[in-house]
Order: structure tokens, then C-alpha cells, then sequence
């Protein structure tokens, strides 16, 4: 317990300790979804990387890359990688905007917007392995969402 007694020291040593450090919490649940997702999304064909993109067009089909990129924070040099792989694997198309050639547009495939229904139970799971209630995951959610948001600001 910390008072105004407390030495200095021993509160930076609090502050040094593993334990007490936010980005290992938020390093360390990450590692913990990514292990609880990889086999959900084995059974669809998909790394994370994939499905979020793939959250994205469900939202809206026929994004640019760039606002692809923006939504998923990935710059060019790894969601066009993401993006071919994607596209040979037949679940989305690039083409060029005819309006703006510089522009490529990212849309769905049949394929693409079918694995939609497979995908539905995934949140579920999620929720489930949490053991918490959707008002909890949604006000976790919002929070770091908010902390993301200050730190980027």
C-alpha cells in the first residue's frame, strides 16, 4: 500500500514492476485473443490479419486501399500483400477506379461475402471465452478503443 509515507524509491520501483505496467497487460491479452482466434479462424481459411479486412468490407464493399488501410491502421506495404493473397484465394477483387486510376478499389467476391454467415459465430466464441457479458466486452472495448485514440492523437 502507497502513502504520502511511502519513499520515493519504492514508488518507482511499484511503477517498474511487470505486473503493474498497461502495455504488457494490453501485450499480453492480445497474445491471448490471437491464440483463442487462430483456430476460429483456421476454419474459415483466414489469418487475423484477413478477417479484419474482411470485418471492413462486410461494413462496406468497395473501399479504396488506402481507407482499407486507414480503418485496419496498415500501411500500403502490408495490406497490398494481405490484399493479393486474399484475392487469389478468391475471396475479394481489386480494380483500378475509373474516376481516379491512382485509386484501387477493394470489393467482395461471392466468396467473400458468403464466408460472412460462417464467420457470425466468431464473436460468440469470443464472448464465451472472455466469461464476460456483452455490456462488459463492449465497455472493455470502449476503452481501449478511447486509449488508442489518446495515444495516436
Amino acid at each position: 500500500m502507497v502513502t504520502q509515507n511511502t519513499p520515493r524509491n519504492t514508488l518507482s520501483d511499484q511503477a517498474l514492476r511487470l505486473d503493474n505496467q498497461l502495455c504488457f497487460a494490453l501485450y499480453s491479452a492480445s497474445l491471448a485473443m490471437t491464440k483463442l482466434y487462430k483456430p476460429l479462424l483456421e476454419d474459415l481459411g483466414l489469418t487475423y490479419p484477413q478477417y479484419l479486412a474482411l470485418l471492413v468490407l462486410w461494413e462496406q464493399d468497395g473501399v479504396t486501399v488506402s481507407e482499407l488501410g486507414a480503418r485496419l491502421s496498415l500501411d500500403s506495404g502490408t495490406l497490398t500483400p494481405l490484399l493479393k493473397r486474399m484475392e487469389a484465394a478468391g475471396l475479394v477483387s481489386r480494380l483500378r477506379d475509373a474516376a481516379d486510376e491512382r485509386r484501387v478499389l477493394i470489393r467482395l467476391t461471392t466468396d467473400g461475402r458468403q464466408l460472412k454467415a460462417r464467420a457470425r459465430r466468431i464473436p460468440g466464441c469470443v464472448l464465451e471465452a472472455s466469461q464476460c457479458d456483452l455490456a462488459e466486452i463492449t465497455a472493455l472495448t470502449r476503452q481501449v478503443q478511447l486509449l488508442r485514440d489518446r495515444l495516436t492523437a
